[in-house]
């Protein structure tokens, strides 16, 4: 790398990290050694050898780019070896132009890391980390347990059943009841029709006639292996709820034991589909100090993924602001000449503000004032910026509960709902004026 330092060290024992598939180059100052750049296979011996040279060359942090999952054994062998490690987003270190290489990058990074030019990612602590893993490879199981189940769909409708658009879910109570005796060789459509739970909405006539078909042999074949997989990734889903279960009890405690508060309105009911199989409100309770569930939008599920993905404590990021601009739930402005170029969100995929987002779109028929805030929003700006403003206000109000441990309380947002109310009268008082109309107020007869 030709260019000299021109601006002012800040990180003198810093290096940088280039990480690939199958091997990694590392560049440290040139006063560290003879052979400055050097590189590394990425077996864990080499790692280990790796985190010993830059001990040796007195290195004290390291950058690296987060390049999709291959950074992760370079950064715990790192950590292990008590070196500080900055983990930057790939788009903030673009090279500049000209020839690139594997140890021109690893020298780019040493060189901006040196001069303080790079921000380090946020990452959690380990126990949210191995928490967050688990989460992830839920979503993935649950993921494809819903693919089989759209190949049982399929098979249905080879054999022209059409049982999936009588019952709302196949594999419901009523649904793998009949699938099963389709499976073990019944045919008759009464028979079958006889095993729907009495609860089912469509008559008996239509259940009938839904289970009139052709049963070949083909789509049958395929039907019970797609029956078999779908019943395999709800044991798997099991499993995992188990060890999740376990991860969430090693969190540390913040004084809140026992279930949440019951909330007006709102029974718990019983569990829902692709709900986790212990009561995840309870954890979530114990290890954030507040009830998250209470807030419009939000259930177990949804404030699990923000716990798995920024763990139980917000005060990382400066305030609440940060914390959804973090999220990409703010504007981001481009300016130039005194004009704003643009003002869209920032392309990001966040799982957490995914999450959010899920939970605003929730937010439609809500009665309470973040859903008739959605909806105000949704007539105003149309559905997508409605659901962005809807979330980056659900985060305001998950920081502020996260870092008060105070309960959700619906009551503070009244004086806005009122100045609401007031805008719209002088909005109607204004348009019938401009028609030539009094509004009068109704009286109590």
């Amino acid at each position: 790398m030709r260019s000299s330092l021109s601006l002012e060290c800040i990180e003198p024992n810093a290096a940088g990290i280039d990480v690939g598939a199958t091997e990694i180059y590392v560049c440290v100052p040139t006063d560290r050694d003879q052979k400055p750049v050097r590189r590394f296979a990425t077996f864990t011996e080499d790692l280990q050898a790796m985190a010993a040279w830059l001990s040796g060359c007195s290195v004290v942090t390291v950058a690296m780019e987060s390049t999709g999952v291959y950074w992760i054994p370079v950064y715990e062998v790192l950590e292990a070896a008590g070196l500080r490690v900055c983990l930057v987003n790939s788009q903030h270190v673009k090279h500049v132009p000209g020839r690139k290489s594997d140890v021109s990058d690893c020298q780019w990074l040493q060189y901006l890391h040196s001069v303080g030019l790079l921000e380090a990612s946020f990452r959690p602590e380990s126990a949210i980390c191995a928490l967050r893993a688990l989460n992830r490879h839920r979503a993935s199981l649950v993921e494809v347990a819903s693919l089989h189940v759209q190949h049982m769909q399929k098979a249905l409708t080879q054999m022209n059943l059409q049982l999936h658009h009588v019952l709302s879910d196949i594999t419901g109570k009523s649904g793998l009841a009949i699938l099963d005796a389709i499976l073990a060789g019944k045919r008759d459509a009464a028979q079958l029709a006889a095993l729907a739970d009495g609860r089912v909405h469509a008559d008996r006539t239509t259940v009938i006639k839904s289970l009139v078909g052709h049963y070949r042999s083909e789509h049958l074949f395929t039907l019970r292996q797609s029956l078999q997989a779908y019943r395999q990734y709800q044991q798997m889903l099991a499993d995992c709820d188990r060890e999740i279960e376990q991860h969430m009890a090693q969190l540390p405690s913040q004084g809140k034991e026992g279930p949440p508060p019951s909330i007006p309105g709102r029974g718990r009911g019983k569990r829902r589909k692709n709900q986790f199989h212990f009561d995840m409100s309870k954890e979530l309770y114990r290890v954030l100090g507040t009830d998250l569930t209470a807030v419009p939008g939000l259930n177990a599920l949804t404030v699990h993924a923000l716990v798995s993905e920024i763990g139980t404590d917000v005060t990382r990021f400066a305030n609440a602001g940060a914390f959804a601009s973090w999220l990409t739930l703010c504007p981001n402005n481009k300016k130039s000449g005194g004009k704003v170029l643009s003002s869209a969100t920032r392309k990001s995929k966040s799982r957490a503000g995914k999450a959010l987002r899920v939970a605003a779109q929730a937010l439609h028929k809500s009665q309470s004032y973040l859903g008739s805030y959605y909806r105000r929003m949704r007539a105003r700006l149309g559905g997508p910026q409605a659901i962005t403003a809807a979330a980056h206000k659900l985060a305001r109000i998950v920081y502020h509960l996260i870092s008060t441990r105070t309960p959700y309380d619906e009551s503070v947002f009244a004086k806005e709902e009122q100045k609401h109310h007031l805008r719209q009268q002088h909005r109607l008082h204004k348009q019938a004026q401009t028609l030539g109309f009094q509004l009068v107020p109704l009286t109590n007869p």
